[in-house]
């Protein structure tokens, strides 16, 4: 491996650590950034901490703001509702389309994924995990390689807001959820495929805006 290509490794891990840290409120919206903190928390140098950065700004996780540097994006309310909104129609597309489209070795496996999210209650960081793992298995079940692509990106913006799932109740009502959307892909049902997904990503939208509220 070149020295350039384990730059870009390292760059690349750098950029999904502070991700994932952005997501369990590890790091919180409109907390500061500099690359000697991450390179110090990360334990690198300084040059793949710049390409990690550029990354995350381009992506829009980091903010540039006079006077104070970078800072861990705050989306405002009216993002939020927009980043919702678009996730419920792609995602609701992505579940009809795996529906018609997704694998049985794929419905299976998010129907183990599902049995396994049973298991983690207690552990909200491995239920996050699961519940990525499950919606990327869904947008990859509806073999559409741009509406994927729209999905990954979209998801890279909603890392900006925290896991709900340690939440007030939200871990099992989500996977209750997730049982109803395997129910409908392994009976082939596009119709209701796409109804629990979009009613699933509507009451997570409910839930964070109760708690905003509170």
């Amino acid at each position: 491996m070149t020295k350039i290509s384990k730059a870009r490794d390292i760059s690349h891990t750098v950029y999904e650590q502070v991700r994932d840290a952005i997501h369990s409120g590890e790091f919180r919206v409109g907390d500061r950034v500099t690359e000697v903190a991450l390179a110090e928390k990360f334990g690198v140098s300084r040059t793949p901490i710049r390409d990690a950065i550029s990354k995350l700004e381009a992506d829009g996780l980091l903010t540039n703001v006079p006077r104070r540097g970078l800072i861990i994006t705050d989306l405002s309310h009216q993002q939020i509702g927009e980043l919702y909104m678009m996730r419920e129609v792609m995602e609701g597309a992505a579940a009809r389309l795996a529906a018609l489209a997704g694998s049985d070795a794929e419905i299976t496996t998010l129907q183990d994924l599902v049995a396994t999210e049973a298991g983690a209650m207690d552990d909200p960081n491995r239920l996050s995990e699961i519940n990525k793992r499950f919606h990327r298995l869904l947008a990859l079940a509806a073999h559409n390689r741009y509406l994927l692509a729209a999905i990954e990106q979209l998801s890279i913006t909603m890392s900006l807001l925290p896991s709900l799932l340690a939440e007030g109740g939200r871990a099992q009502t989500a996977h209750e959820q997730h049982i109803q959307i395997v129910e409908a892909l392994q009976k082939r049902d596009p119709e209701a495929a796409e109804k629990a997904i979009r009613q699933h990503i509507r009451a997570s939208h409910q839930h964070r805006l109760l708690l905003a509220s509170a």
